[in-house]
């Protein structure tokens, strides 16, 4: 099974309450405005925020 990317219409930033990207190469659902990237593991997003990674310049 594969993350449900029909999700996305529904999810948000925990943080801001905003949009989020799906990033597939890395498996992460991205906050941009927040530089925060949430990982999907098992195909189930962890939005959390003490989980999350920031974002570097060497990401974006």
């Amino acid at each position: 099974m594969a993350f449900d990317t029909k999700l996305m219409e529904i999810l948000a930033c925990p943080v801001c309450k905003g949009k989020l990207e799906h990033n597939k190469e890395k498996k992460e659902l991205v906050c941009k405005f927040d530089r925060l990237a949430y990982a999907i593991e098992q195909d189930i997003p962890v939005l959390l925020e003490s989980e999350a990674r920031r974002i570097t310049e060497d990401d974006a």
